[in-house]
C-alpha cells in the first residue's frame, strides 16, 4: 500500500510481462519510463500518453519474471514509484505483448493524400500541384477533390521511395506565394499515405490528370476548370453574373404570385420566365431577363427592398446558375411570358397567407371589366380570352397583360442623403396592405415620377 492511500497495483490481476502504468506526469516520456523500469530487467517495447488525458502507459519487459520483480517491488516498498515528483500507480496489463498499430496514413505508399489548408477548390490549379511534387521525382497520376477536411488530392509517384522523400520534405510547408491567387494567403500542405497504389484517371481534366497517358479524353468541363475565378477590386471572388435571378423572400406575410412578381421585376426589362418554389421552409423565385446587363440593372436596385409596406415581403437576389429556365405548367407559382397562351388562368391566392392587395391594373383593362359581377373579396376575375381584341388594350414590344407603357432599362434613383438606418428608397413610394393597388418601382433621374405613372412602391 502506497503512502498515498491507493494500491499500486492489482493482487488479483494475472501477471503478464506487460505492465500498466497510471496517473503519469504530462507528455511522459519513453526515455522517463525505461529510466524508470530498467532496474528490473530489459525494457523490449512502450506504448506512451495513452487515454483521454493522455496520463498512461505501457511498458514491455523481455521476461515475465522481470515485470513480477517490479510489482512486487514496490507492492512492498514503503516509497511508491515515482516520476517528476508525481507518484505512479502500476499493474499487470491484461496484454501479453505490445503492439502498435499503423494507420493507413502511416504504412508508406507509392500515393500522397495531400490536404490543402485555407484555400477553396480552385484556388490551387492541378498545374501547381503537379509544379510543386514533380520536384522530387516523375509525377503519375493526380486527382483533386473536396471532403469535409477541405480541399484534397492524391499525387501517384512511382515508388515508395520517392513519395516518402516528397512528404518528408513538404508535410508541413506552404506552397509559394507567388504560384497562389492574390485573394490567398497561404495555403499549408498536410501529407499523409494513401491506401491507393495506382489511381483510376478516366479524362485529362481541371480535377484530374494522367501524365503517362497522353491519349485519355479530354473532359470537356477541363476548359471551363482552367479558367481561374474572377476576382473583384478588393481580390475577393465576385459572383458570376446570369440572366436569372434568384430571389429569396423574407417575412411572407402576404402570398406572392407570379403576376406580383412580373409586376416588380418588369420595370427594369422584359421578364421572360418566373418560378416560385419553397425551399428549405422558404419562397424563393427564378426571375429569368433576356440579358445579363436587364439583370444586373434589376438586382442592384431591388436587393433589401421589400414588396408590401411594413417590411413585407423582403426580396434578398443573388444570380443563378441557370440561363433558361425549363417552364412546363401555366400556374400562380410558374410562368413563361415568351409563349402567350390565351386559356391562361389568372392565379388565386395561396392558402396559408392572407390576399396581398391587388396589383396594378391596366386602365383600359379595368374599364372593359368594369362591367363583370362583383367577385368575392380576395379574388379577381377570370382571363378574359376575348381582351386582347378589345381596342382598349395596346400591345407593344415589352408590355404585357397588366402594364401599359413601355418599362426604362436604366432605373435611376434619388442620390439626397438618407437618415442613418434609412433605405435609399423614399418611404411614400411604399405600398399598404390595405392600399387597392400596388405600385411600379419606376422612377426617372432626380427619384421624381415620370409624369402620368404612380411613385415606387416600397423598399
Amino acid at each position: 500500500m502506497s503512502t498515498s492511500g491507493q494500491p499500486q497495483f492489482r493482487y488479483t490481476q494475472t501477471p503478464s510481462k506487460v505492465i500498466h502504468l497510471r496517473n503519469l506526469p504530462w507528455e511522459c516520456g519513453e526515455e522517463e519510463l525505461v529510466e524508470l523500469c530498467q532496474p528490473f530487467g530489459k525494457v523490449v517495447n512502450t506504448k506512451c500518453n495513452v487515454g483521454a488525458n493522455k496520463n498512461q502507459a505501457f511498458v514491455e519487459f523481455a521476461e515475465q519474471s522481470q515485470a513480477i520483480s517490479m510489482v512486487s517491488y514496490y507492492a512492498s516498498s514503503s516509497e511508491p514509484a515515482q516520476i517528476r515528483g508525481k507518484t505512479v500507480y502500476i499493474q499487470y496489463s491484461n496484454r501479453h505483448e505490445i503492439v502498435h498499430n499503423k494507420s493507413p496514413g502511416d504504412v508508406p505508399g507509392n500515393v500522397l493524400l495531400v490536404t490543402m489548408e485555407g484555400v477553396e477548390a480552385g484556388d490551387v490549379s492541378i498545374d501547381v500541384i503537379h509544379l510543386v511534387f514533380s520536384a522530387f521525382g516523375f509525377v503519375h497520376k493526380i486527382a483533386t477533390f473536396e471532403k469535409a477536411a477541405g480541399f484534397q488530392a492524391l499525387i501517384q509517384f512511382s515508388d515508395v521511395e520517392t513519395a516518402s522523400a516528397a512528404r518528408g520534405q513538404l508535410d508541413g510547408r506552404s506552397i509559394p506565394g507567388y504560384l497562389l491567387p492574390g485573394h490567398v494567403k497561404s495555403c499549408n500542405l498536410r501529407i499523409t499515405y494513401s491506401a491507393h497504389t495506382d489511381l483510376n484517371i478516366k479524362f485529362q481534366s481541371h480535377r484530374s490528370r494522367d501524365y503517362t497517358n497522353p491519349y485519355l479524353p479530354v473532359n470537356p468541363t477541363a476548359i471551363e476548370g482552367i479558367m481561374q475565378p474572377a476576382l473583384g477590386p478588393d481580390g475577393k471572388k465576385t459572383e458570376p453574373e446570369s440572366n436569372v435571378l434568384l430571389a429569396s423572400i423574407e417575412n411572407m406575410q402576404y402570398a406572392v404570385t407570379v403576376d406580383a412578381l412580373h409586376t416588380v421585376f418588369s420595370a427594369f426589362g422584359p421578364v421572360q420566365k418566373i418560378a416560385i418554389f419553397e425551399k428549405n421552409g422558404g419562397t424563393q423565385a427564378l426571375v429569368q431577363y433576356p440579358d445579363i446587363t436587364t439583370a444586373a440593372v434589376a438586382k442592384e436596385a431591388l436587393e433589401g427592398h421589400c414588396i408590401y409596406d411594413g417590411g413585407y415581403c423582403k426580396l434578398h437576389l443573388s444570380y443563378s446558375r441557370h440561363t433558361d429556365l425549363n417552364i412546363k405548367a401555366y400556374s400562380d407559382k410558374s410562368r413563361d411570358y415568351t409563349i402567350p397562351d390565351p386559356s391562361l388562368l389568372a392565379a388565386q391566392p395561396t392558402s396559408g397567407h392572407p390576399a396581398a392587395p391587388p396589383v396594378w391594373q391596366n386602365p383600359a383593362m379595368s374599364a372593359a371589366t368594369s362591367a363583370q359581377p362583383p367577385m368575392p373579396g380576395g379574388q379577381v376575375p377570370s382571363w378574359d380570352q376575348t381582351m386582347n381584341a378589345r381596342s382598349g388594350f395596346v400591345s407593344v414590344p415589352g408590355s404585357f397583360p397588366g402594364q401599359n407603357f413601355a418599362p426604362s432599362s436604366y432605373p435611376q434613383y434619388s442620390s439626397a442623403a438618407m437618415p442613418v438606418g434609412s433605405s435609399p428608397m423614399p418611404q411614400t413610394g411604399q405600398i399598404s396592405p390595405n392600399a387597392a393597388s400596388m405600385r411600379m418601382p419606376h422612377v426617372n433621374a432626380g427619384g421624381a415620377s415620370l409624369p402620368g405613372q404612380p411613385p415606387y412602391y416600397g423598399h
